[in-house]
């Protein structure tokens, strides 16, 4: 066949991959049938002033691509088989509707990615004060990493986690929490420890017990891989022990979700008395526990209750937590301490959905626990938060006294304080947000999709978080939610 008309235009675009385009076009239009042969590259050289060698390049690309064929002495030819151009001529030739994707589960973000630096007023429950933590400290241990680095530790390994780190945590949880571990795997944060979890114990429709009012992120967790959420009543002490029961009765429940220590968001601990009957309850019906022990290290008026998991006869407690509220949520440094067949099993999961930890961020931390960095900081913020847990407590006693329907229990620790407004909270987020203050609002705290939903048709509670913001600013915006919520 005769070279094609082809005009090279672009000053931008190389020639090779105009003549490509064009070649290309003609194929996809039909202009060149399948199994042409193609003119040779010398005269296609000459009836476009160009040099024989950009003529080889853009018929090697359409080779490279699947249009074209060469075969030596023969020249180059366009394939018999174009299944490209068959889609794209019958995608063209009829008006189409899209495919619906067939997803196992339709996932939805369940809130905007928000910068929380852009409010002037922060009340984030679990937010530590980012500004006070020791870089430069901390940059020294990971330099100590790189000044004496082993390389084998890059390679593809200890999945559960690296050995030094997971002694350390080991040591500081028998030393702080009376809690022995047998073994621990490391996670990507507490997050994908939930996942982890409910990927290894959870079939579809299974029954996961969980407090009426809980970490939403868990809840998804489990219902998106296949449970049905059975709501348990909570009252002022934690989890109600006769409802539990009754459901027990009425589904077979597989998992329990619990925050002993703080409930979140309620900040309620449960008792030692109700952890006991919780505990012979789940054991009597082959029920395991999740226990989310997510800011043990912040108490302020006596030493927290140990874990559920320091007293576990039977090994059905898988003990979760973080050190996001100790450093930062970016450090992505998550846990899980769980009997050995458990781990073993989530260790297999970890293995299949992401096999390799931040090696580099592990041994520092790692590092900086063996050279006490990590207990000098837990100490001076334990500290910190104290100074503003009393100031909040202040400043609610405060609005109290000018009249102010203000109810709150000041809880024994933790970050936050769960306070009734006795005012509808419903629109009070998205209000106060264009006010540049951050709240989390009772709603937040329930799951629609519960098999058994307990929520209630008013909401008048707030999770206010102390530790994030000075006090003054703390002060600032409790101000301006006063004056908002009961103008």
């Amino acid at each position: 066949m005769q070279p094609l008309n082809i005009k090279l235009t672009s000053q931008s675009k190389a020639k090779y991959l105009q003549i490509a385009d064009a070649l290309r076009e003609s194929i996809i239009k039909g202009d060149i049938l399948a199994g042409s042969k193609l003119c040779s590259a010398r005269d296609m050289a000459q009836a476009y002033g160009l040099n024989r060698h950009t003529i080889m390049n853009a018929l090697q690309l359409l080779v490279a691509e699947g249009w074209l064929e060469s075969y030596e002495r023969s020249g180059y030819s366009v394939t018999n088989t174009l299944p490209i151009q068959n889609s794209i001529n019958t995608v063209q030739s009829q008006a189409l509707d899209p495919k619906p994707y067939r997803f196992a589960t339709t996932l939805t973000v369940s809130e905007p990615t928000m910068d929380l630096n852009n409010y002037a007023y922060n009340f984030a429950g679990g937010l530590p004060d980012l500004t006070r933590f020791p870089y430069k400290e901390f940059k020294r241990s990971v330099s100590h990493v790189f000044n004496h680095l082993d390389t084998s530790q890059f390679h593809y390994g200890n999945v559960a986690g690296q050995p030094n780190l997971k002694s350390q945590i080991s040591h500081y949880l028998h030393k702080a929490r009376n809690l022995k571990t047998a073994d621990i795997l490391m996670c990507n944060g507490s997050q994908e420890a939930l996942f982890l979890v409910s990927k290894a114990f959870i079939n579809k429709g299974d029954y996961v017990a969980t407090e009426t009012l809980g970490y939403p992120p868990a809840r998804k967790a489990f219902a998106a891989c296949g449970a049905q959420l059975i709501d348990i009543k909570q009252d002022d002490e934690g989890l109600c022990v006769d409802d539990f029961k009754t459901q027990l009765e009425r589904y077979p429940i597989k998992l329990l979700y619990l925050t002993p220590l703080h409930q979140y968001p309620t900040t309620v601990t449960l008792s030692p008395t109700r952890r006991l009957q919780i505990y012979q309850l789940c054991y009597a019906h082959n029920v395991m526990i999740i226990e989310d022990d997510y800011d043990h290290e912040f108490h302020y008026r006596c030493q927290p209750l140990q874990p559920m998991a320091a007293d576990d006869p039977a090994g059905i407690v898988i003990y979760l937590s973080t050190f996001s509220k100790i450093m930062f949520s970016a450090a992505r440094i998550g846990y899980i301490c769980a009997a050995p067949g458990v781990i073993a099993q989530l260790t297999a999961w970890k293995q299949l959905t992401n096999h390799k930890n931040d090696v580099v961020m592990q041994l520092a931390v790692a590092h900086w626990m063996k050279e006490g960095g990590f207990e000098r900081h837990l100490k001076r913020m334990t500290k910190l938060y104290k100074q503003r847990y009393e100031a909040m407590g202040d400043y609610l006693t405060q609005l109290q006294l000018s009249g102010y329907p203000i109810e709150y229990i000041k809880p024994d620790g933790g970050m936050a304080m769960w306070v009734n407004l006795n005012k509808p909270v419903d629109q009070l987020k998205q209000v106060l947000q264009s006010k540049g203050v951050y709240v989390q609002v009772e709603p937040e705290f329930y799951f629609k999709d519960s098999e058994r939903s307990l929520i209630p048709k008013q909401h008048s509670y707030v999770r206010l978080g102390f530790a994030g913001q000075s006090t003054l600013a703390m002060q600032a915006g409790l101000e301006l939610i006063a004056e908002h919520v009961f103008k």
